[in-house]
């Protein structure tokens, strides 16, 4: 029997293909661009954050990418896609700064830690002594008066960023190079998002290209994307523009359009009791909707009515027992986590996993069965199917595999170790409980949930998250005391890095020159993050009144934390009525159940993982204005260009991501410059 060939897959598939040969895109010259971002980008997210919450990572990579092809066109130079992918990345690893707190005025990184055991919250919870040496040192230490991070007392917990993160930056890069290798070149999956960064490279490229070709045809690709960056600059003046800059010069921001989004939650609860209501206005939502599958966002949309219908039900039969008349969205969301969801979603992230699974296990016993019928060698045949393109910059499998054991037991050993060291060398049943709760996350949880995400990124674009998982381990475990929450948990989600992977194959970039890339950067990133935060905690107390969005979020952060942290102190918390076995084995038979019947009635696959994707895993706020962009890119745009569409709009959704990047980073830019002015006194 003939196997079903889903035909939007299909179509995904043909909107980029895979080059035939691939470019070394690693330059010693790129390396101006990460310290061009390590000097002047930097600083600039750090100090954006804590000002008000403000990420521009995105505005970073573009802007780095425009300024150095236009350096590079009047030195008479030619930046090939791979070179100019390689500078994307350069900078958008060091928006990312480690996992250090960089962006956005994360509660994270040593900034965070050195407010947390200073905090109202820790003292008020009589965590200020139990707070552990490699997350920040004893309130005794001058370290605090002086406000720096280079100091003897330091030294323990700069030795664990360093641990820490250059023990991610390989398993993020190798782990993650592994997925890609199962989702792309074992089950052929489209990544239907990967084109709108690589499509916004290809035009950067062929503007290039274009400046000596006759025929202005052959730059589609920077026209669409120059359209783009239009409507960005347009709608990024008012969404993001104003009130950043009504609120840097006259210290009250004017918003047209609420940022994040409008929550109707506690007016709609009366007629839709445990349900979050509300819209995301946010443009970029309207074109992620004609990017993404169509199938995936009329199964998102059909996913968001099932919770609409069930929520209320769930809520009179008591299930969902937390939720009051009044909730917010976020209390809601939170609520019906603990209540149901948690347990849930474990179960339906598990029956994708096992469906996943089966269908990679299904699709190699059909290409045996055709094999045989033809008289070839299965071997050959299978490996023939499965092996890279040449050139790409591949590595064996057995690297992946040896990396992912030797990392997942380092983290669990040094966790162990840490604990062990904690409790003056005693060893106790909590410490046991955590390692087998290590043992469990790192060679069960980890690899599960990223292999999930990998196919969901593959088919649909999105990424899948279980809640409190950590937490809930963590209590469940019975350890008493809070050291355990501040572990090199070998928890991660390795799958969102495939999207990653596609788009530099697409692009014709060498694998090796982002491995290369990687090894440079790391020194850089951690150098230039340590010292610029070091620098601006010296400047005022963080927070303080020269940081408005630290000095309102930070203490409600720092107090929600000493909440869940007391959860393993002995006092109850909500947290342990989360995990629930038969809701788990509800969610299991439910995915199961789904995918079969969806199966048997030959349904899109993207409509099944889109049904998976809106029950409750996703914010419903931006999934209404996403199925509005998917009808009318489907019943409209695509009528009309037929498959130019599906090339054209991911260009547009790249230029769109372009022009926002561009306007936050002029705001950004104005802001330091108001702040800079100074004020006489006469």
């Amino acid at each position: 029997m003939a196997r079903r060939i889903d035909k939007e897959l299909e179509e995904f598939r043909r909107i980029m293909e895979v080059p035939s040969t691939f470019e070394e895109g690693f330059r010693w010259s790129s390396l101006l661009g990460a310290i061009f971002v390590a000097l002047l980008m930097v600083p600039g997210a750090i100090y954006m954050g804590l000002l008000a919450g403000v990420g521009i990572g995105g505005a970073a990579q573009w802007v780095t990418v425009i300024l150095f092809i236009e350096v590079a066109r009047r030195a008479h130079k030619h930046l090939g896609k791979s070179e100019i992918f390689v500078l994307f990345f350069m900078a958008g690893s060091m928006m990312g700064g480690l996992g250090l707190g960089v962006q956005g005025g994360a509660t994270s990184g040593l900034l965070w830690n050195q407010f947390f055991i200073q905090s109202d919250a820790a003292a008020a919870a009589g965590f200020t002594d139990q707070i552990p040496n490699w997350v920040a040192p004893p309130l005794s230490s001058e370290s605090y008066s002086t406000r720096t991070f280079f100091h003897v007392d330091w030294i323990p917990v700069l030795i664990m960023v360093i641990l820490g993160t250059s023990m991610s930056q390989i398993s993020n890069m190798v782990l993650g190079y592994g997925l890609f290798r199962v989702a792309s070149d074992i089950e052929k999956l489209p990544f239907p998002m990967a084109p709108v960064g690589a499509q916004g490279i290809m035009a950067m490229a062929e503007d290039i290209e274009a400046k000596n070709a006759k025929s202005a045809e052959e730059s589609w690709r920077w026209r669409v994307f120059a359209i783009g960056g239009a409507m960005g600059l347009a709608f990024g003046a008012v969404y993001l523009l104003l009130p950043v800059l009504s609120g840097a010069l006259t210290g009250t921001a004017i918003q047209i359009f609420p940022i994040p989004f409008s929550d109707f939650t506690p007016k709609t609860g009366n007629y839709l009791p445990a349900f979050a209501t509300g819209l995301s206005w946010d443009l970029g939502n309207f074109i992620v909707g004609m990017v993404l599958p169509f199938y995936g966002m009329v199964g998102s949309f059909i996913g968001l009515i099932i919770t609409a219908v069930a929520n209320p039900i769930l809520y009179k039969f008591h299930i969902l027992n937390n939720w009051q008349p009044g909730d917010d969205t976020i209390s809601t969301m939170f609520k019906n986590n603990v209540d149901f969801y948690f347990s849930f979603q474990i179960g339906i992230a598990l029956a994708i996993a096992v469906v996943g699974i089966y269908q990679v296990i299904a699709n190699i016993t059909a290409k045996r069965r055709e094999i045989r019928k033809m008289g070839g060698d299965v071997k050959m045949n299978l490996k023939a199917g499965s092996r890279p393109p040449e050139g790409r910059g591949d590595i064996s499998w057995w690297v992946i595999i040896f990396c992912y054991f030797i990392i997942t037991s380092i983290y669990t050993i040094l966790s162990v170790f840490l604990l062990y060291m904690h409790h003056d060398y005693q060893w106790n049943t909590g410490i046991r409980n955590v390692f087998y709760v290590l043992l469990f996350l790192g060679f069960f949880y980890t690899p599960l949930i990223s292999y999930v995400t990998a196919r969901l990124e593959g088919m649909v674009g999105q990424v899948v998250s279980i809640p409190m998982i950590r937490e809930a381990a963590l209590i469940l475990s019975g350890y008493r005391g809070i050291a355990c929450w501040f572990l090199p948990m070998p928890l991660a989600n390795y799958g969102t890095m495939t999207v990653f992977y596609r788009q530099c194959e697409l692009t014709g970039t060498k694998f090796t020159s982002i491995w290369k890339t990687q090894i440079i950067l790391y020194p850089i990133i951690l150098i230039s993050t340590l010292f610029f935060m070091n620098f601006i905690w010296g400047l005022q107390p963080i927070p303080s009144f020269a940081y408005p969005y630290a000095q309102m979020m930070w203490e409600l952060d720092a107090a929600t934390r000493s909440i869940m942290y007391s959860a393993t102190t002995g006092d109850y918390s909500m947290f342990e009525q989360a995990w629930n076995v038969r809701y788990f084995a509800i969610g299991g038979g439910f995915g199961v159940v789904l995918f079969s019947l969806m199966a048997g009635l030959g349904a899109p696959i993207m409509l099944t993982y889109g049904v998976v994707r809106g029950l409750g895993q996703t914010m419903p706020h931006s999934i209404i204005f996403q199925f509005i962009g998917a009808l009318i890119g489907h019943f409209y745009f695509k009528k009309r260009l037929k498959l130019k569409w599906r090339q054209y709009i991911p260009v547009v959704s790249a230029g769109f991501g372009c022009g926002m990047g561009l306007i936050t980073t002029m705001g950004v830019g104005i802001t330091f410059l108001s702040k800079s002015v100074i004020e006489m006194s006469f």
